[in-house]
């Protein structure tokens, strides 16, 4: 079982000659297998926190500042090779069709020796067919919708079978129909591979059906500000139940909070 470990987290960026904190001694735990739906404010450090438990570290910045990164008992000092991100924006290789790109982390030397080329091929079929596009397998991205697109991004991710799965708003530039396919498309992979998940939104409906746990945070600089888990069970929770009972409560439990944010800024 994966363990997340956030531990007395600060974030300073430098403002000229001042310095910004960001993120404000901010301590949490995350265990996996689960669904972690991050939510708070814009300029909050969702993302930021995001690249820390991924290892990734910005160029000429310290972080975090202070507080240190465990993951399973082990400080993240480095990127993290068991941990996979999803941006909002599509990362799928232009020149590469769809096959190609979700075989594309398998020339990596991170990964080049990791499997037979029949097990990279089996791999790769069973993923083209867990997000539904193996008769689109042969075309390149720009012939495929944004749906498409980013389901290549989650095969092209998942395909490694990460312990951690890390999502900035990889679903806000899709309309709501195709962003409802792709959060049951999220459910099914997760289901199936019981990795753990980070998933940074700004969608109240979004977190509340497809996660886990709630995470809220306040915002400048950002803090734990609320911390819950959605008792009723996923299959029930579709859009029909986000308007009835609780998931009235959640709504708006998570609304006040975003509000409350908002005014404070």
């Amino acid at each position: 079982m994966t363990q997340i470990i956030l531990q007395n987290i600060f974030q300073d960026y430098a403002n000229g000659k001042e310095s910004v904190r960001v993120i404000d001694d901010l301590s949490l735990t995350i265990d996996g297998p689960s669904i972690n739906m991050l939510l708070g404010p814009s300029g909050c450090g969702k993302s930021t926190l995001l690249r820390m438990m991924g290892g990734v570290r910005p160029q000429s910045v310290k972080s975090p500042t202070a507080g240190n990164v465990f993951v399973d008992g082990k400080v993240v000092i480095d990127q993290l090779d068991e941990a996979i991100t999803v941006f909002q924006k599509y990362s799928n290789r232009p020149d590469l069709t769809a096959r190609q790109n979700v075989e594309f982390p398998f020339t990596l030397k991170l990964y080049k020796n990791t499997c037979t080329k029949a097990e990279l091929k089996a791999k790769v079929d069973e993923m083209l067919e867990a997000v539904g596009l193996t008769d689109k397998q042969h075309l390149y991205p720009y012939q495929l919708s944004g749906g498409q697109q980013q389901r290549i991004a989650i095969a092209t991710a998942l395909v490694l079978r990460p312990k951690i799965l890390l999502m900035d708003e990889p679903f806000g530039a899709l309309d709501p129909q195709t962003r409802e396919g792709m959060q049951k498309l999220l459910v099914k992979l997760y289901t199936d591979l019981q990795c753990t998940i980070i998933f940074v939104t700004h969608d109240i409906d979004e977190a509340v059906t497809v996660g886990d746990r709630i995470i809220m945070m306040s915002s400048h600089p950002g803090k734990i500000a609320d911390d819950f888990t959605i008792a009723n069970p996923r299959p029930v929770r579709s859009t029909e139940w986000l308007r009835t009972g609780d998931g009235v409560q959640y709504y708006q439990r998570i609304a006040r909070l975003l509000k409350k944010s908002e005014l404070s800024l």
